[in-house]
């Protein structure tokens, strides 16, 4: 895993290249934060695919625990994907219910998430 510095706006945004999950449970989540913590980061931008498929699986409260985390050291973060294909009512009200907040938001492109989070 690399992380590639992004300036908007005066915000200091990561982004992550990577062949697999880097969040699978809470701990990688934790690990990743404190990363992101330490070397001054304000946000950042994860893929779908960044994450493993149960954390889109509410019952397995994966999601709530770690963006929690991210809420605690006021990392924003920004989870690009197509939300258009999810057929859980549950997890598209989690999805909005997020993106009516100002620090988890579920874009539907990069462009997007970077907008969100310079804000």
């Amino acid at each position: 895993m690399e992380i590639i510095e992004h300036q908007v706006n005066g915000k200091n945004i990561a982004t992550l290249t990577n062949d697999l999950p880097v969040i699978r449970d809470v701990e990688s989540a934790t690990d990743l934060i404190g990363n992101l913590y330490y070397l001054g980061y304000d946000a950042l931008v994860l893929q779908q695919s960044d994450l493993i498929l149960d954390f889109f699986d509410l019952k397995t409260k994966l999601a709530g625990e770690v963006l929690q985390k991210f809420s605690n050291y006021r990392i924003r973060l920004a989870i690009v994907g197509d939300w258009s294909q999810i057929d859980s009512k549950s997890l598209l009200e989690f999805i909005r219910e997020s993106n009516a907040g100002s620090l988890i938001f579920f874009a539907n492109n990069d462009k997007e998430a970077m907008d969100k989070l310079s804000e």
